[in-house]
């Protein structure tokens, strides 16, 4: 940890705390933003100009599919495995699909449970922006308390800033990576973050913003569980708030997957060294391929969707309930024969025919192996979704 002496305004301070029966320092972040401010090099003007390209290349994804829902719908989801993933949950994106349909007996818990925790906190902090409410702290409670409404976060005051120390790597304070503010100094840390989310004390670009607000959120650490995700989502949260996406379709967490080395690394040097432009860097090399990366699964499967639908067509007579069948799994990647029976208000033995034609197709394929209670997939659908979303082991 750095001395208090060399904490310069854009390192922050340290301050002693006692817990356990022994004093550590906790680090409290100077308010946004950097002072000395950031050095905005011609390399770093690039990638911000690259980096706003690429959201309206993404904003544009909406208006080419053939219905923007479905794409959200899934690619929510995709966001909520991985951000959950890099905390350390091993859920699969079969195993929330499976969770999340009611005609599916068995289906896994305990992780996946927190997966489907952070969809519903997901859509209901966008539901609150749509509806015109504010980004601020207020909002980012109420989140969080959906975030861990249930399974192993319930007893972590959901909704509820910390009221006791926390910290970041080791067994006690005394020996963490990283402690953050103390509990007294939380509601202070957050109600400057929240001015700055509102360009004060001065009007900061879009990107800039999130980019910093992120690690901020993260250093400040105010919830006792969940700041990763909540510090994640925040992200999006901002870029549609601001005006910058008309839809959620923003989401870094494969990118942070994917390099979390340095990630964590980075933040931490924020911390002790002021390093806001290599941070800033690695942000918005993350807009650029998190960008290009979306714009590119969209168009994959919006061809899919048009290959398979003129391979259907060709079927003959029984391909009008097939086209139907095909249509729902656009919706909901994995369903069983009485789960889509009652989505489409058509007979089982009309949709096993269907889902027959379209395994024949090699359009689906059966998972479970078992004889009742069976779902079918969109598998090649589910394998662009799947992309990137291996857990962490």
């Amino acid at each position: 940890m750095i001395s208090d002496a060399a904490s310069g305004t854009r390192l922050g301070t340290h301050v002693s705390t006692s817990l356990g029966g022994e004093t550590v320092r906790a680090f409290v972040p100077s308010p946004l933003p950097p002072d000395p401010p950031l050095a905005i090099t011609p390399h770093l003007q690039d990638l911000i100009e690259k980096a706003n390209r690429g959201l309206g290349r993404l904003d544009g994804v909406a208006r080419i599919f053939p219905d923007p829902a479905l794409f959200l719908y899934m690619y929510v989801r995709k966001e909520a495995l991985l951000s959950s993933q890099i905390e350390g949950t091993q859920s699969s994106f079969s195993d929330l699909l499976l969770f999340e349909a009611e005609e599916a007996p068995g289906a896994p818990l305990d992780d996946v449970e927190e997966v489907s925790h952070y969809v519903a906190a997901m859509n209901l902090a966008l539901e609150r922006l749509r509806g015109g409410f504010p980004l601020s702290l207020r909002l980012i409670r109420e989140t969080h308390g959906i975030l861990l409404s249930g399974g192993r976060g319930a007893n972590k005051m959901p909704g509820e800033f910390r009221t006791s120390q926390n910290w970041i790597g080791g067994s006690r304070p005394g020996n963490a990576a990283f402690v953050p503010p103390p509990p007294n100094r939380v509601i202070e840390c957050m109600g400057l973050l929240e001015k700055f989310l509102h360009d004060d004390p001065v009007r900061t670009p879009l990107l800039i913003k999130a980019a910093l607000a992120h690690v901020q959120f993260e250093t400040i650490h105010p919830f006792l569980d969940g700041n990763g995700r909540v510090g994640r989502l925040l992200i999006t949260l901002l870029l549609c708030a601001d005006g910058a996406l008309a839809q959620p379709l923003l989401y870094l967490s494969l990118y942070f997957k994917t390099h979390r080395d340095a990630y964590y690394s980075l933040l931490q040097r924020v911390r002790s060294e002021g390093a806001w432009e290599d941070w800033l860097d690695f942000f918005l090399a993350g807009v650029i391929d998190t960008t290009e990366q979306a714009t590119r699964s969209a168009q994959r499967i919006i061809g899919l969707f048009h290959d398979d639908r003129e391979r259907v067509e060709k079927i003959g007579r029984a391909s009008a309930s097939a086209l139907r069948l095909h249509q729902a799994l656009q919706e909901k990647v994995m369903l069983s024969i009485p789960g889509a029976a009652k989505r489409l208000g058509l007979s089982q033995p009309t949709v096993t025919a269907s889902m027959r034609h379209l395994e024949q197709l090699g359009i689906v394929r059966e998972r479970t192996g078992r004889r009742r209670n069976r779902m079918y997939v969109y598998d090649a659908y589910l394998k662009i979704l799947e992309e990137g979303a291996e857990p962490i082991r």
